[in-house]
């Protein structure tokens, strides 16, 4: 695994980050992930000399709050790189370093497996490509008010967006004007208060694995009213309640997975909300998303095979990307 773990960390520094000679780098990470942070300072190393590591003692969900109360954190670097468990690209902290034009990027190292993320072959996805079909879904997007997803699951969501701008994530943070995630996607920080519908989750819980079976989740007005009671519905409520916080329960991102070599089976989150052929709702946080909801968290709730409308033009057809028709009244 040692070698596929250097691959991955080579992926990050040199065609992510593209660390160059001029660069400060912050690699923040945890004692969990000192094996992966030791891999990516060698391969920094490579390059410059200036290369520190953080080393954070909140290892759980709510490591984000530091970073939201400590904003001026990442000043003194020109590249940071979050290595913990749990996504930090939708802090305070994430959000002033990008307004200063510094690389950030967000890699949430969390598994279910055992194995490092850096060791997953979903690392290797070809960013130009993930480029092109970004652009081809976010054309449509960005002309849309609201976005309506299906699925024969069952999920009937309607989510809304105007006046919301979409970006998409490849791992290259020169693709995302700065910034950019392992999470290789779509997104649109979608209305706070206007989600209506059902969705049938039977993908992933983000940071807690596999949706063993089809669940039910109601959104009304904009946040999560009931969760069906299966055994996946209740480790899900029960997930959420750990964050003490109502704000967890809105939805404000609308994902949709780009990442051909990714696959939801529940070992890794960044990988789960990637798999090509899949959307997610993300709940919580979406300040650096773009959005205007704070939250002491961010995660995402994953579904196959959608069928995804910007206002009435179908843009996906069970996961499959399509080019729309012209619409005829």
């Amino acid at each position: 695994m040692m070698e596929d773990m250097k691959r991955g960390a080579e992926i990050v520094i040199r065609t992510w980050v593209h660390v160059e000679a001029r660069d400060n780098v912050l690699i923040v990470t945890t004692k969990e992930h000192m094996d992966e942070a030791n891999m990516l300072l060698h391969c920094a190393k490579e390059i410059t000399n200036s290369v520190a590591v953080m080393m954070l003692e909140e290892t759980g969900r709510h490591v984000g709050v530091y970073f939201d109360e400590n904003e001026n954190v990442f000043d003194s670097y020109t590249a940071i790189i979050a290595a913990t468990d749990y996504s930090l690209v939708t802090t305070k902290a994430a959000r002033r370093a990008i307004k200063k034009r510094k690389k950030f990027m967000s890699l949430p190292l969390s598994t279910n497996d055992g194995r490092s993320m850096l060791a997953y072959d979903f690392m290797t996805m070809d960013t130009k490509k993930s480029k092109m079909m970004a652009n081809v879904i976010m054309k449509y997007l960005k002309q849309s008010k609201y976005v309506r997803i299906q699925t024969e699951a069952g999920t009937d969501l309607k989510v809304y967006k105007e006046r919301r701008k979409p970006g998409f994530f490849n791992g290259v943070v020169k693709d995302g004007k700065g910034y950019s995630s392992a999470s290789i996607e779509v997104y649109v920080p979608i209305e706070e208060t206007k989600t209506q519908g059902i969705m049938m989750l039977d993908g992933s819980l983000g940071y807690i694995g596999k949706a063993t079976e089809k669940t039910k989740i109601v959104f009304e007005n904009g946040k999560i009213v009931d969760i069906e009671a299966t055994p996946t519905g209740k480790r899900l409520k029960e997930y959420m309640e750990g964050y003490c916080d109502p704000r967890i329960y809105i939805a404000g991102e609308l994902g949709i997975g780009l990442n051909s070599k990714s696959h939801c089976d529940g070992n890794c989150y960044i990988e789960d909300e990637s798999s090509y052929g899949t959307f997610h709702i993300g709940l919580g946080r979406n300040i650096a998303l773009g959005g205007k909801q704070n939250a002491n968290g961010h995660f995402d709730l994953v579904c196959h095979e959608p069928n995804i409308y910007t206002d009435n033009r179908q843009i996906i057809d069970k996961g499959n990307i399509i080019v729309p028709e012209p619409v005829v009244y």
